[in-house]
């Protein structure tokens, strides 16, 4: 068996098909004491690195955030913010629904 060898540029053009097919969740949930939060849900995480999406969300945001369950959580309402910005990172920014 042969292996098959795998060119950069397929697999980085391949990613960037995945991206623009991901139908991403964004909304919030209320946490402890009345604080919002906002969860970014449906990017794959076998394809994606969500901690690196999550790092550069917060830096432009300014917020705090973690990645728990397969799923992004910023502090603070930062939906429209996070729209754009995951459309800046090459995602589709139709298929990003809002609620």
């Amino acid at each position: 068996m042969v292996p098959r060898i795998v060119n950069p540029l397929d697999e980085m053009l391949f990613k960037e098909v995945l991206k623009e097919q991901q139908r991403i969740r964004v909304y919030i949930e209320k946490a402890r004491y009345g604080k919002l939060k906002t969860i970014i849900e449906g990017i794959d995480e076998k394809e994606f690195d969500l901690e690196d999406i999550a790092k550069k969300l917060k830096a432009k945001l300014a917020c705090g955030g973690t990645v728990k369950k397969g799923r992004i959580e910023l502090q603070g309402d930062h939906r429209e913010r996070v729209k754009k910005l995951l459309g800046d990172l090459g995602f589709s920014e139709d298929l990003i629904e809002i609620e």
